[in-house]
């Protein structure tokens, strides 16, 4: 099996995302770069993770960091060459390491050629362009004149993949088998290919729902991935499909290999994930009210929410039947990370061991791993900001190396990053002061990576049994893998039989009372897991 091969053991991977400008600097620019990642690998396998998923390295004008793309086919400078994304694959491959790209399906920057030639010509229809202006649409700057519609910031014209409904009042609304659409139908496929050939594994797809318009029920643009899943299965078997659609229930039926769940999307608008982890600090919508978080100090939330989402959407998959899995993030490019605000790293541990155990794909954003913190106050860069209360650039700070001896995982300290400034604490958390820790946050998700891959009832194909949602949130996995957390500060307690002679394979803050013909408690601190092996 060739790290190229991932379809086929997607259930059992860890996921681990990488905001590129702010991983690893190998020129000395203060920018990252894949030279940079390249020469991290080693860090990478130390940790186990066996994919990495790189936000867009395309050539851009970075109005919206690198999510406006100005040529798909081409490496942005400011990362490095083709080359050097040859190179970090074919390294990667050598460590069992999977690379993912981050594909834009759903629009292009206004820099790119084809929207230039759209914008000169009535005749190209690649983007979606109406003469008369629309609620929505931005005016034209060709010679076309007229208004074209984007699909994210102004600056992002959206690709025309016709519309699901059609109304003679307003032909701007093509059919999805028009010639435009079916040209970027085929520029999709193109650019896939493309990348492929440089050993890529697949592709995290942004804003995957967006593409046809007007489709109730996404019903053509399942219709449309279908398309993509088949000639990518028949063509370029084991390469993957990773959707950015926040609603598994719906994405992976849809034609995707994996979708995660997200701060956004589905008809809850991303509540599941942000009932487990979001607690009002860093990047923060108005309207998503005050929902108290499950992984809070306080207690006060419950974990139930997201139990029925990923219920409905494991069943959702295994009715449809060509296999798919669940994806769960610690965080991510556009969303607070774990630790915020009141949330700090020891508090976070309990979240990482549930990521690790339950039946989904873990996606670890960088330096998550350590405790990177959302810093409050960076500054705005690159379209980072959404809104007065929702800036991502906190979640972007550059990765915190720290000091470390050359060779340890590559070249040592690298040059310090000024796509951002660092965290300002002095006490942020640094792999290298917590690489030989191994009581450190580093260590606990190295070890639970470890368990994940030796103990195939982690497997997302295992069951899960939920004994309880709130705290501590139990379940068993595999049916004598007990898995109990406590992220709030009280303690908390559960009967479990066993437990007394159970294995403990990860735990802190827990012990046991055994049962006098009953069954038996297992009690745990403020914080505290246990992953016990109920079998031994």
């Amino acid at each position: 099996m060739t790290a190229v091969d991932l379809a086929s053991r997607l259930g059992r991977t860890v996921l681990y995302q990488i905001y590129p400008q702010s991983y690893a600097d190998a020129n000395g620019d203060g920018i990252g770069d894949l030279a940079g990642i390249a020469g991290r690998l080693d860090y990478l396998a130390w940790l186990g993770v066996d994919a990495i998923w790189l936000s867009p390295c395309f050539v851009s004008p970075f109005a919206d960091a690198g999510y406006d793309v100005a040529d798909f086919m081409t490496v942005a400078p400011r990362y490095g060459t083709n080359e050097d994304m040859a190179r970090l694959t074919e390294e990667a491959g050598r460590r069992g390491i999977s690379v993912l790209l981050d594909l834009v399906a759903g629009h292009t920057s206004d820099q790119h050629p084809w929207f230039r030639a759209s914008a000169d010509d009535p005749d190209d229809h690649r983007f979606v362009w109406s003469d008369v202006p629309v609620e929505g649409f931005e005016p034209g700057r060709g010679a076309r004149g007229g208004y074209y519609r984007p699909n994210f910031f102004p600056i992002q014209p959206a690709l025309n993949y016709g519309y699901a409904r059609l109304d003679p009042a307003e032909p701007w609304r093509q059919p999805v088998d028009a010639p435009g659409p079916l040209a970027n139908r085929a520029a999709l496929r193109e650019i896939m290919a493309h990348w492929f050939g440089l050993g890529v594994a697949g592709f995290r797809v942004d804003m995957a729902s967006s593409l046809v318009k007007d489709d109730p029920g996404h019903v053509e643009t399942a219709k449309l991935w279908h398309e993509m899943r088949a000639w990518l299965d028949r063509d370029f078997p084991g390469r993957v499909l990773i959707s950015e659609w926040g609603n598994p229930r719906v994405a992976v039926p849809a034609g995707f290999h994996a979708d995660f769940f997200l701060q956004f999307g589905g008809d809850d608008d991303g509540l599941p994930l942000r009932s487990l982890w979001n607690n009002g600090a860093g990047t923060v919508n108005p309207s998503w009210g005050e929902v108290p978080a499950w992984a809070d100090d306080s207690g006060a939330g419950e974990a139930a929410t997201f139990v029925r989402a990923w219920q409905a959407a494991a069943d959702a998959i295994a009715a449809d039947g060509r296999g798919g899995v669940v994806g769960l993030p610690t965080s991510n490019h556009d969303f607070t990370r774990l630790v915020a605000g009141a949330r700090d790293a020891e508090q976070a541990r309990v979240a990482h061991v549930l990521t690790m155990t339950w039946p989904a794909m873990p996606s670890i954003y960088y330096g998550d791993e350590i405790g990177m913190r959302y810093v409050p106050g960076t500054p705005t860069l690159e379209g980072s900001r959404l809104s007065p209360t929702y800036d991502r650039a906190g979640s972007r700070t550059p990765m915190q190396w720290g000091d470390l001896p050359a060779e340890t995982f590559g070249p040592g300290a690298p040059a310090p990053s000024t796509y951002l400034p660092q965290d300002p604490d002095p006490d942020r958390p640094t792999v290298a002061d917590q690489v030989g820790d191994d009581d450190s946050l580093l260590h606990l998700v190295r070890e639970l990576i470890t368990l994940r891959h030796g103990d195939h009832r982690l497997d997302v194909a295992s069951p899960v049994e939920v004994l309880a949602t709130g705290y501590p949130f139990a379940y068993v996995r595999g049916g004598n893998l007990a898995v109990v957390l406590n992220p709030g500060r009280s303690a908390a307690s559960l009967p479990l039989d066993g437990a007394a002679g159970a294995q403990e394979l990860v735990t802190r803050g827990y012990h046991v009372e055994a049962g006098e013909g009953g069954p038996d408690v297992v009690h745990l601190a403020g914080h505290g897991y246990a992953v016990l092996d109920l079998a031994r």
